[in-house]
């Protein structure tokens, strides 16, 4: 488990015994700021820990998706346009207008750790309305992934999500072409 400083304090009731703990070895200092029970932690429960409202997003989505097996170099987490910049060397922040951030988050395991990420339908959607700015090999290898999967996606689910996009009827075109 992951603790807050404020958590291992809670637990140990003074700095002083949180500094003993981490001396024996009962406690890890992860990061400052962030303690475990375990010497070795996923990052993923790191992010979860420290950044509880961002959602997995881009080329992190589409990995943990199974959309593409290009492995990220980065964590990519959405959050809304008012929080606070993410200042972290493993995380690229991405900033989403409010009325489109909650649209389309769910959560999933990866590695047995559940997070929370955007669904396909609105991965697809970002896809498309940012395919020139993907490397066209790429955008061709996840709408390739996405017309094996074209049954599997939820079309009311696509549909309602678009209503918040202000090309909707080019973007709904767009998809219908590429992956349908």
């Amino acid at each position: 488990m992951i603790y807050s400083y404020e958590e291992a304090i809670s637990k140990y009731k003074t700095n002083y015994q949180l500094g003993k703990a981490v001396e024996n070895k009962e406690i890890f200092k992860i990061e400052p700021g962030l303690y475990s029970d375990q010497e070795f932690v996923n990052y993923l429960l790191i992010i979860n820990k420290k950044y509880p409202n961002a959602v997995f997003t881009s080329d992190s989505a589409y990995y943990y998706h199974n959309l593409t097996d290009v492995i990220p170099q980065s964590y990519f987490l959405a959050t809304h346009r008012k929080a606070t910049k993410i200042v972290d060397d493993k995380v690229k922040q991405i900033y989403v207008p409010e009325d489109k951030f909650y649209i389309g988050i769910s959560t999933i395991k990866v590695n047995g750790i559940e997070i929370k990420i955007y669904d396909k339908e609105k991965l697809l959607i970002e896809l498309v309305k940012n395919s020139e700015k993907i490397p066209f090999d790429y955008y061709k290898e996840i709408i390739n992934n996405y017309r094996s999967i074209s049954n599997k996606l939820d079309m009311n689910k696509l549909s309602d999500y678009l209503n918040f996009y202000k090309n909707d009827i080019d973007l709904f075109s767009k998809i219908q072409k590429e992956v349908f």
